[in-house]
């Protein structure tokens, strides 16, 4: 009797034994675990582009002395065309005097914050695609059988603006 319990403890452990030598063969087979996979759900966040706030302003003069106080230095625009782009830092605004009604958010498919072309992004009508999808409305659109420079926009829930403004042309894919 005790030599046949012996037998079925020695057997259990040594198919425990057994069992631990072919997880650790396996895994250094492999070199290491396999990464859980992406559901298929997970989708790569959009790529917007370059931000920056456009404020719309009363007097563009009294505006830039204003943000040049907070070392905005400008980066582009004409003043005389009454539209400027200023940047401190990664911060980036924009005053346009007469050119739209309320301040909206501006998203540059294509750009980096240097205003450099990027070689590879999402085009604007591929944004526009996507978040018209998503149930979004856009209005105006941007005219899908074109490539190149295009913009549409989007209003949020409290009745900001966002711009989608892309200048480049579009990437090769």
């Amino acid at each position: 009797m005790k030599v046949f319990t012996f037998t079925r403890i020695f057997v259990g452990v040594l198919a425990g034994a057994l069992a631990s030598i072919a997880i650790v063969a396996t895994v250094a087979t492999a070199g290491t675990l396999a990464a859980p996979s992406t559901p298929a759900s997970e989708k790569k966040a959009m790529d917007l582009g370059n931000f920056s706030v456009s404020l719309n302003v009363k007097d563009i003069k009294a505006s830039k002395a204003f943000y040049e106080k907070l070392d905005f230095k400008v980066v582009a625009g004409k003043l005389e065309q009454n539209w400027i782009v200023l940047q401190s830092g990664n911060a980036r605004i924009g005053l346009f005097q007469g050119m739209f009604d309320k301040n909206i958010m501006t998203f540059n498919p294509g750009w980096n914050k240097d205003k450099e072309t990027l070689k590879d992004f999402q085009d604007v009508r591929e944004l526009q695609r996507t978040l018209k999808a998503r149930g979004l409305t856009i209005a105006p659109e941007a005219d899908e059988t074109t490539e190149g420079p295009a913009y549409f926009k989007v209003t949020d829930p409290d009745g900001n603006t966002l711009l989608f403004d892309q200048h480049v042309p579009s990437p090769k894919r």
